[in-house]
């Protein structure tokens, strides 16, 4: 048994990572365990880009948060030297009384945060590429973009080796047991058995082996994402000239977008609906017809010059409690276990602040953020 660690995070992914990064600026003593490479493509953190926006649709409660999330990560690309986010501008299109565009709103007009409504008028304009419905407009915000989600978690994984973090990779954890006093835990791997004050679980869509018999369900299903190639000029789809977007049609599927990151890039869409469930032991990483028919029904008439032939394609996994919001919590039964859980559909963006978050709540049992949202005990008084 090795000598003991202040905190132990387990899982080494998108807010594992984080979580890792800052323990280590705080000069803890952390141990991080992760199963499979850094920066692995079989979980919920791979892709080559992620959406990162201010005009948040799903509740004005996150604003703060990814105000915070932006200022963390210009901090980290300043630190590392390596282009982690880009700003393009983005696109919230769908129906005037819809979700998506009456949310975005509320939370702009809330936070005083730019942005501008468009009708299809002045999309057509602007944004030639879309093609809006005669009774839907956008919501144009100038600050969002994109993140590289790989080379952000490696840069959290290199800055917090270079600061003395423990971290190791292809070593899965068996087991985990925690002291009822509150104080102390214990992690056995395939390799060993590791001692901390506390510990840190954040393990995606693994969650549910990791806290059996925890009443903070979580749902995994599969997600298919594609890179298409133009019918016409590629450069219409570079980030300059071509914003982040999300579309959530009256009828079909709600759908996103993201711009080429490179020259010789593809521009990327899927489809952010979905109930196929699965484990990640027994997704399917086959891409089927039914998976293109549906990304093709999404675009085909609303970015027409987009629909051109499939340049790559790849299945993750969302993990998502049934409110979508995240689980960000002390466990109910060990107050030095920490469990972070359900973020897929739009949780990476907030990564670099979800890792500050749980660095506080491992070290100090406290946070200086508003997590009321996404405390675990919502799902006890339902």
């Amino acid at each position: 048994m090795e000598s003991a660690f202040d905190v132990i995070v387990v899982g080494l992914g998108a807010m594992g990572s984080a979580a890792a990064y800052h323990l280590s600026k705080k000069h803890t003593k952390v141990l991080g365990l992760e199963a499979l490479t850094p920066a692995h493509d079989k979980g919920s953190s791979h892709g080559e880009s992620r959406i990162i926006r201010q005009a948040y649709f799903e509740g004005p409660a996150y604003v703060p948060l990814v105000l915070r999330a932006y200022e963390l990560w210009n901090q980290l690309q300043e630190e590392c030297s390596e282009d982690l986010i880009s700003i393009t501008g983005g696109l919230a299109i769908g129906p005037a009384d819809g979700r998506l565009v009456t949310g975005c709103l509320k939370s702009a007009t809330k936070y005083g945060l730019e942005h501008e409504l468009l009708g299809s008028s002045e999309m057509q304009g602007r944004f030639p590429q879309f093609s809006l419905a005669d009774n839907e407009v956008a919501v144009y915000e100038e600050s969002a973009g994109y993140l590289r989600p790989e080379e952000c978690i490696r840069q959290h994984l290199r800055c917090a080796l270079k600061r003395g973090a423990d971290l190791r990779f292809e070593e899965t954890v068996l087991s985990w047991t925690a002291s009822r006093s509150g104080e102390g835990v214990t992690v056995t791997t395939e390799k060993q058995t590791y001692q901390a004050r506390s510990l840190v679980i954040s393990v995606g869509p693994w969650f549910a082996e990791f806290v059996a018999g925890v009443s903070m369900p979580v749902v995994v299903t599969r997600r298919v994402v594609f890179w298409l190639k133009p019918k016409g000029d590629p450069s219409a789809f570079n980030g300059k000239v071509f914003p982040i977007f999300l579309w959530e049609p009256e009828r079909g599927l709600f759908f996103y977008g993201l711009p080429r990151i490179k020259d010789a890039g593809y521009p990327k869409v899927a489809i952010h609906s979905g109930d196929e469930e699965c484990t990640p032991s027994t997704i399917d990483r086959v891409i089927h017809e039914r998976d293109e028919l549906a990304i093709r029904s999404a675009i085909g008439s609303r970015i027409p010059s987009l629909n051109g032939a499939v340049a790559h394609a790849a299945t993750c996994m969302y993990t998502m409690t049934a409110d979508e919001h995240f689980i960000i919590d002390s466990h109910p039964d060990y107050p030095q276990v920490i469990l972070a859980a359900g973020f897929s559909g739009h949780g990476f963006k907030f990564s670099s602040v979800v890792g500050e978050i749980l660095s506080e709540l491992a070290t100090t049992r406290k946070t200086s953020s508003d997590i009321a949202l996404f405390s675990g005990s919502r799902f006890r008084t339902q």
